[in-house]
């Protein structure tokens, strides 16, 4: 899916649209310029407000000019998608557990060895855990598994 926009971004604390070749700005701070977090402001006032929530240091403010309407014309949307983690054939087989923390551990406690099985019986249990958290922070409105999901 593709849509087709009259502004190149929006600014990371107004929101106010950024155009095709136009000046904007952008923190000096590596973590704040990277490819992930990408910001982007519409003015040095803008990029004032940013600098207290991430306790920067020392930082400043880049003037940069935004690509024209020629290199950019097209943003791409990605659906989100509404399969269940579980059904994933990546996730559903991979093993969660740290072997050898888990055979340090029994060994430590009971002077026992570990089958190698039991990574995967536990994989299983805490996927169903997870799965279970999930749901219960959906129910709850939010986007982020916290402990009390567990319980």
């Amino acid at each position: 899916m593709t849509e087709v926009t009259d502004f190149w971004r929006k600014c990371s604390s107004c929101k106010k649209s950024i155009g095709f070749n136009q000046k904007y700005y952008v923190c000096s701070v590596s973590t704040c310029n990277g490819q992930r977090t990408g910001y982007v402001f519409c003015s040095v006032f803008c990029w004032e407000v940013h600098v207290p929530g991430a306790n920067h240091r020392d930082a400043g403010a880049i003037e940069k000019t935004s690509p024209s309407k020629s290199a950019e014309t097209t943003r791409r949307i990605v659906p989100s998608s509404t399969s269940s983690p579980t059904t994933s054939t990546n996730t559903s087989k991979d093993v969660l557990i740290v072997a050898s923390k888990l055979k340090d551990y029994i060994n430590a406690r009971s002077e026992m060895n570990t089958s190698a099985e039991v990574m995967m019986t536990l994989s299983d249990i805490v996927r169903s855990l997870c799965d279970e958290a999930i749901n219960h922070a959906r129910a709850d409105g939010r986007k982020t598994v916290m402990s009390r999901d567990f319980e």
